[in-house]
């Protein structure tokens, strides 16, 4: 029996929404404070998911302001395609509330944002056999909208507060047969996350609950996808129907903490002869849907030789032309310091999510004058990073208030290879001799090494959620907070452990 590996989108990939047109398959993901924003993907099973761009790609559909806290931004867009358009709705978080954006291609370009006069987060789309379009908030309410002018026409309407959890929140509205279906998350974003579902005649409502609510939850149980919710629904072309969820895969001793974010995966549903669905546990390993289309992930290893960057490298907040270039120096990407710390915002970083728990990244840095090197981020006050400046190489270890040098080595002039290895089945010290008071429930060890020689290893448990906080998962990436410097490539290597 042909299968496939849960999650089908790995690392910081959280809040999936997911329409069909024809036989192609089209999934957005939250992105919180980092541009480009709303990472898109496209798919012929389900399974196999290539980013072909990111809907919100230029500043004037975007404002990240400094000042913005990490984990504020882009929550929750939801994805649909209606009367030959594709419409993308999302909350700009602490900096502007909902709106919507259109294309007629799902590569672009799409347009600048509408807004609309509407409060609450999670907003939804969905359209009625009149053209009337819905929109349904965290909460859960209902309104009617013009969706080219942003203004409410009727409502909101509260229709549901869920089964009694807290933070009934991700709405997503249709129409199914004679019923109008209202899915929500439940429990919050943690371990009581959950998917509830009710029913009525009418969007306006009223709803009736399912009486076997919640439909999804992996809450107290030990399976090793946790958090699962935040879901939405579509009809395969062969009739079946799936389900994209966001969940988290923990590692190490109580209490375990997840390091790559929030990711997607993907489970069957079955609809039942009382009209409900019915969803089972999500599994590492699932029957495949009946087609099976592989697509190109992205490369190992980026040389730069492009006439722009790949739709997978985000930075945070923003990415003026004045921070880098690929035309300067070609075949390298040079960057521009425009800002003095990782520590605080307005720096330049260029980066791609981890998306293994086991994973290498190294690049040729040519440091020149200026002071550079790679970081894995998770925010600005965690992150570890090795750099390079003046002759000399150095690790530096931010959690929390506290900022320490671990390390330091004398380099050649020229370019040199920074390396960060990943691994989760051990820690160890630099001189390579296992030390097992190091592991004391860490999920991984973060190795940061210049010419092959290993300058640290870190516990990677204070680059996690359960130690930072927010919402988002890591990001390793390129910076330069002096000068300028040049990247000649950027790999990216999957370890053998998932």
């Amino acid at each position: 029996m042909r299968t496939y590996d849960n999650p089908v989108i790995g690392g910081f990939h959280p809040d999936p929404s997911v329409c069909r047109v024809g036989e192609d398959y089209y999934l957005v993901c939250s992105s919180f404070e980092y541009f480009p924003g709303v990472p898109l993907f496209h798919s012929r099973d389900l399974v196999h998911w290539r980013q072909i761009g990111n809907v919100l790609d230029r500043p004037g559909q975007l404002e990240l302001p400094d000042g913005l806290p990490a984990s504020a931004g882009i929550y929750a867009p939801t994805l649909r395609h209606h009367d030959g358009r594709f419409h993308l709705i999302t909350t700009n978080v602490g900096a502007g509330g909902n709106f919507v954006v259109t294309a007629e291609r799902p590569e672009g370009p799409w347009s600048d944002p509408v807004w609309i006069e509407l409060d609450g987060i999670d907003p939804d789309l969905a359209w009625d056999e009149d053209g009337n379009c819905w929109v349904a908030v965290a909460g859960c309410a209902v309104a009617r909208i013009d969706p080219a002018s942003g203004k409410v026409l009727e409502g909101p309407h509260p229709v549901w507060s869920g089964s009694g959890m807290q933070d009934p929140e991700a709405p997503h509205l249709y129409r199914i047969g004679e019923w109008w279906y209202l899915l929500v998350a439940e429990g919050g974003t943690g371990l009581g996350h959950s998917v509830s579902i009710a029913r009525a005649r009418s969007p306006r409502g009223p709803f009736e609950p399912n009486p076997s609510n919640p439909v999804l939850t992996h809450r107290s149980t030990g399976s090793p996808i946790q958090c699962t919710g935040h879901a939405d629904l579509v009809e395969a072309v062969d009739g079946t129907w799936w389900m994209v969820l966001l969940g988290t895969r923990p590692r190490g001793y109580f209490p375990s903490f997840h390091v790559l974010g929030r990711e997607t995966f993907l489970t069957p549903v079955e609809w039942g002869e009382d009209g409900w669905p019915e969803v089972g546990p999500v599994l590492e390993r699932h029957p495949a849907p009946a087609a099976w289309h592989p697509v190109g992930l992205p490369p190992v290893r980026d040389d730069f030789d492009a006439a722009g960057l790949a739709p997978h490298w985000i930075s945070p907040r923003r990415r003026p032309d004045e921070a880098w270039s690929l035309e300067e120096r070609p075949g390298w990407l040079t960057l521009r310091a425009t800002g003095g710390s990782l520590d605080r915002a307005a720096h330049t970083f260029v980066g791609r999510r981890q998306q293994h728990h086991d994973c290498r990244f190294a690049a040729r840095l040519d440091p020149g004058t200026g002071r550079a090197g790679l970081s894995v981020r998770l925010d600005e006050a965690h992150h570890y990073d090795i750099e390079v400046a003046g002759g000399e190489a150095a690790v530096f270890a931010r959690v929390g208030p506290a900022r320490q040098c671990l390390a330091r080595r004398e380099v050649a002039a020229g370019p040199v290879t920074l390396t960060v290895e990943i691994r989760t089945d051990r820690l160890v010290s630099p001189t390579g001799q296992e030390e097992p008071g190091l592991r004391a429930g860490g999920p991984d060890a973060i190795a940061l090494s210049v010419d092959g020689v290993r300058l640290a290893d870190l516990d990677g448990r204070y680059l996690s959620t359960q130690v930072a906080g927010g919402f988002t998962g890591r990001v390793v990436g390129m910076y330069v907070t002096d000068g300028t410097a040049a990247f000649d490539w950027f790999e990216y290597e999957p370890g053998t452990r998932r």
